[in-house]
């Protein structure tokens, strides 16, 4: 491995996240150079020119280190090493110092709570009960009977304990077996843990997205979660059947000692300026507990889950965004419409009948939002969730829940970028099949057509970077009813109105003192017109308006 050469921009802007728009790269499948079917580091390289013509000002790498690759990368052999598969450490340097050239800012996945049970760390503590690192992970004896110490579950289906005969014990893993979780309340681990975070700060990075960073810490007397109602068996990332959803997680995650670790995190944080943390968090009160973690001092960003359900309507999105300002109080939230464990938000959202432009209008809502936006590869191109046969999954979760659950692979597919036998991605065989309508939108068969969802994203995030309110101004709603949403961002005479009508048929609206408003068509979407004080918008619309000077 090489010495440490940071990578940092001449000036860093120590605000430059609020009202950022940070495009999620999932590397497996974003570009393949070296031909074994998945992307690599030298392939985000090579393409970091089209990321930052988008308009979007960072990019977020999901896990590229090294890894047996259980779940893709989320359970990490070594934090400080890159996986074969996806190059070198080499390589991330070049891709460091490209991104600060075209004033990309760049964020790494860093999945604090677990490893894999590859890790050298893991391999020692089970060797005994009396090593060096014998209480690095959470261990159990068996109760009476031979059974798990308590009745957690994991979230990807089962126990969430799995017994080690070297040590006559059981570990927890929250997720996968092949992910041991690590045991936060020992004063050693996390020093190492945050040993690791400054590693790649020293080298460079802009920021952290911090992988189900409420699971740090446990219940340390490792009581039993209270059983859920079915009724109430509802929550994020996981569906009613998952026996995950039958109880109430009170004690496997979310504990009150994670606060001060998030503060210890964020005063290393704070030693890089610029460098900023954005927290993945999903509990028993998603909202309440973002607002405790971005509280000043700890975390700058909360990402939300709320806008990756299949809620698409106005009371939902509005609501969520006002119990959002009610909640958090210090603290900036992060919107994101998908990722990497969610089907794709036109099939989510537009249920098979939306226009071309709807992936546009969607985004172009979510970037509208007070906050930032974490924006996942190949939604500015429109697709739509990917059909994956069973005999072609490679997600674990997906083949335990499978027929009900399809998995995480619909939306993890190659991204196309022509229309050759690879789609552009790999010259080998692609790790996901590439559907032959994700073929039909590649890049370069969009790069020339004006009225292609690739064209309307950049349109929109060039004409929003025009507005300053769009990017930390405040938001006011108006009253609206389905299928329109509507609100103001900012005040004054720098203030922006933005209307979206989410529906198939036109819609009106009464603008009051905001009628005389002058419209602004240079977000590039379907638009409507104002008659009599009233908005008419045509079917998934949206119309733009600033005071009158």
């Amino acid at each position: 491995m090489s010495a440490a050469v940071s990578s940092q921009p001449a000036q860093r802007d120590p605000s430059w996240w609020r009202g950022a728009v940070i495009y999620q790269v999932y590397p497996r499948s974003f570009r393949d150079l070296d031909g074994d079917g998945v992307g690599d580091l030298p392939g985000i390289v090579e393409k970091l020119g089209y990321i930052a013509d988008l308009g979007v000002d960072a990019i977020w790498i999901s896990p590229f280190f090294k890894s047996p690759m259980a779940d893709f990368g989320y359970d990490i052999a070594d934090y400080r090493a890159v996986d074969p598969l996806f190059g070198n450490i080499e390589d991330f340097d070049r891709l460091l110092a490209k991104a600060h050239a075209l004033g990309l800012k760049v964020m790494i996945d860093q999945v604090l709570s677990h490893t894999s049970n590859e890790h050298e760390w893991f391999k020692r503590s089970r060797e005994s009960r009396d090593n060096e690192f014998a209480d690095w992970y959470v261990w159990a004896d068996a109760r009476a009977d031979g059974t798990a110490p308590n009745n957690w579950m994991s979230l990807f289906g089962g126990v969430a304990w799995r017994w080690e005969p070297r040590r006559q014990q059981y570990y927890l893993h929250n997720f996968l077996s092949a992910q041991p979780d690590l045991n936060f309340h020992h004063p050693a681990v996390r020093a190492a843990v945050l040993d690791n975070v400054r590693f790649w700060l020293e080298r460079g990075v802009d920021g952290l997205r911090l992988d189900a960073i409420n699971f740090c810490f446990h219940d340390a007397q490792l009581r039993d979660n209270p059983p859920k109602p079915p009724a109430q068996r509802v929550g994020r990332g996981f569906s009613p059947d998952n026996p995950y959803a039958f109880q109430y997680h009170h004690y496997n995650n979310t504990q009150p000692e994670n606060l001060a670790f998030l503060g210890e995190l964020r005063a290393l944080l704070d030693r890089y300026p610029g460098a900023v943390a954005l927290g993945e968090i999903s509990s028993e009160d998603s909202l309440a507990t973002m607002d405790e973690y971005t509280r000043n001092g700890r975390l700058h960003m909360g990402y939300s889950f709320e806008l990756l359900t299949e809620d698409y309507n106005v009371e939902h999105i509005r609501g969520t965004v006002q119990r959002v300002e009610a909640s958090m109080r210090e603290g900036w939230p992060c919107w994101a419409i998908s990722n990497h464990d969610v089907q794709r938000v036109v099939t989510r959202w537009g249920r098979g009948e939306a226009p071309k432009h709807f992936a546009t209008l969607v985004s172009a809502l979510a970037c509208s939002l007070r906050g930032s936006v974490c924006v996942y590869q190949g939604e500015e191109l429109g697709l739509p969730e990917a059909e994956v046969p069973f005999e072609a999954l490679q997600d674990p979760y997906g083949k335990t829940f499978w027929p009900n659950f399809k998995g995480r692979d619909g939306c993890r597919t190659p991204l196309p970028w022509d229309d050759s036998e690879g789609a552009g991605f790999s010259r080998g065989r692609p790790w996901l099949p590439i559907p032959a309508d994700h073929r039909a939108l590649n890049v370069a068969a969009q790069q020339d057509d004006p009225a292609s969802p690739l064209n309307g994203f950049r349109g929109f995030l060039g004409w929003r970077k025009r507005h300053r309110a769009l990017l930390d101004g405040a938001i006011t709603f108006l009253p609206s009813a389905e299928p329109v949403i509507a609100f103001v961002r900012g005040e004054g005479v720098d203030a922006v109105l933005m209307a979206f009508n989410l529906g198939p048929g036109e819609a009106t609206l009464a603008l009051g003192e905001r009628a005389g408003w002058i419209a602004d068509r240079g977000h590039g979407l379907p638009s409507g017109a104002v008659e009599g004080g009233r908005l008419r918008l045509p079917g998934h619309a949206a119309y733009a308006a600033r005071p009158a000077a």
